[in-house]
């Protein structure tokens, strides 16, 4: 595996963008800061949720700050529309990574790339995120997962980037983990999915294209965004350390794909791993799933963050 030397920063903010949940009413603390009250709330646009993610991330380092977008939602303007509502003008946006090629992360894509009106805005992906697929469930329900348009991403002047390995980005002060390796015995990525091939469709379980993003903050240890964590939450962090060679994990970001039948089994494991890892804080989201978020919750009480639309989690070096 590759190794990256990955330049430590001052402050890393993520901001959720798109998630599956959002409350208005939490309270900010050190680390989650929540969307201000207005007085006016009835005549003010609202923060939308859904089944999609979206993370905006900022990293300071000696006074200058960068950003890139991670992923971009299902709906064609979720995180367009939450961004006006945030107030958001990302005028520092460097670059967008796309984490797989779920529709559920890049189908927003078009919107955010039309209104960032910024010709050559690089897109990082993973070469098989251009792969076109469908989930079959147990049932017999299907849902088909379309990749990205090429065309589409073309008429709006993108610059695509694609990396089998890891990728640095932001004066080398933010890492695209590229393909990540499978390590452990029990995450077996989404054996429900198949792709389109020359010969029909065929079993596509291990998503070889998901991808995290990784921030090492001075003195803290790794900051890991992770959309989906097809590759298995634990796969993605030890990933992570192993690719840097920082062994502390700081805070975990995102979906850890808990959800449903097929992987509500393996959340004891998941759990009693990442408690092993230690991370200081652990933000689920999106594809967690209800069951997994509550265990965690219960199992690391002073590390659980509750993930909400327009929240920016603050992570500070020293």
């Amino acid at each position: 595996m590759e190794q990256a030397s990955l330049v430590p920063v001052d402050v890393a903010d993520v901001t959720v963008l798109v998630d599956t949940f959002v409350d208005v009413l939490m309270a900010s603390t050190d680390v989650a800061r929540r969307v201000p009250l207005v007085y006016e709330w009835s005549d003010r646009a609202q923060l939308r949720a859904e089944h999609g993610f979206a993370l905006l991330l900022t990293v300071q380092r000696g006074g200058q700050a960068q950003s890139i977008l991670y992923d971009a939602g299902l709906g064609r303007d979720t995180a367009v529309w939450n961004m006006d509502v945030l107030e958001i003008r990302p005028t520092n946006l460097r670059a967008v990574v796309l984490s797989h090629g779920h529709a559920d992360h890049h189908a927003g894509l078009e919107g955010m790339f039309r209104r960032l009106g910024k010709p050559g805005m690089p897109l990082v992906l993973h070469p098989d995120a251009w792969r076109d697929r469908r989930i079959v469930f147990p049932t017999g329900t299907e849902i088909h997962m379309p990749p990205p348009s090429r065309a589409d991403l073309a008429a709006e002047g993108v610059e695509v980037v694609e990396e089998r390995g890891p990728s640095l980005l932001l004066d080398e002060t933010v890492l695209v983990s590229g393909q990540t390796e499978r390590v452990t015995d029990f995450e077996k990525g989404f054996p429900a999915q198949e792709a389109r091939t020359d010969d029909g469709w065929e079993p596509d379980p291990w998503i070889w294209d998901d991808q995290s993003v990784i921030v090492h903050v001075r003195n803290k240890g790794l900051v890991v965004l992770s959309s989906c964590s097809h590759s298995g939450a634990i796969n993605v962090v030890r990933n992570a350390q192993r690719v840097t060679g920082v062994a502390k994990i700081h805070a975990f970001v995102g979906g850890l794909h808990l959800t449903g039948g097929l992987f509500e089994p393996i959340i004891p494991r998941t759990i009693a791993e990442l408690a092993a890892i230690g991370p200081d804080w652990v933000i689920p989201g999106h594809c967690t799933g209800w069951r997994a978020t509550h265990e965690l919750a219960r199992a690391l009480p002073d590390a659980y963050v509750q993930t909400s639309v327009g929240t920016t989690l603050h992570f500070a070096g020293t």
